[in-house]
């Protein structure tokens, strides 16, 4: 019931464009400081690797393997990773462009962050882009996903009647094949 709300209400559809250009707000913010205040991830790597040891550690031992083993060693990657993720996850819901698969996006780094041992407002992002993904496309449709989504669907979907790409359930296509 509650996610038919989200995902089909007109008032949803209002209120998530404004908690979807809050969050593309503070993600297009973020981005936009690393790419222009010079960025390197190294220095924080380094300190959620530190948090994995010890009587209080915050870091989980197999998030500080990877960050210590795959990471680190290819910090020039994240380096460019993290500034134009950032950047493009906040344009993407800002401009409601394929905002679902942004929303997502920033999900993932928000995890990051949060496996990584930064608490700041990584939760409240993850919860408000968890409530855009589950939304689906009613969070862009006050933004260019109302034509962008509508004209990938008439160039990737239905190609003629007989064609069931997409739309048969298992049952009717059973039917058709016998």
């Amino acid at each position: 019931m509650f996610n038919n709300w989200f995902r089909n209400n007109k008032a949803a559809m209002v209120l998530l464009t404004i908690v979807r250009i809050y969050v593309g707000y503070q993600w297009i913010e973020a981005g936009w400081h690393k790419l222009t205040g010079g960025f390197d991830a190294s220095g924080f790597l380094k300190g959620a690797i530190a948090k994995s040891v010890g009587e209080d550690a915050s870091v989980q031992a197999w998030w500080a393997n990877f960050l210590q083993h795959a990471a680190l060693p290819n910090v020039s990657f994240f380096n460019v990773l993290i500034p134009y993720g950032e950047f493009l996850v906040g344009l993407g819901l800002i401009l409601g462009t394929f905002t679902t698969f942004a929303a997502l996006m920033g999900l993932v780094m928000n995890a990051s962050y949060l496996l990584s041992g930064t608490i700041s407002t990584n939760v409240q992002l993850l919860l408000m882009e968890f409530i855009i993904v589950v939304s689906a496309a009613n969070a862009g449709k006050i933004g260019l996903d109302y034509w962008v989504l509508p004209y990938l669907r008439k160039l990737f979907g239905k190609k003629n009647q007989n064609d069931t790409f997409g739309s048969a359930t298992p049952a009717s296509a059973m039917k058709r094949s016998v």
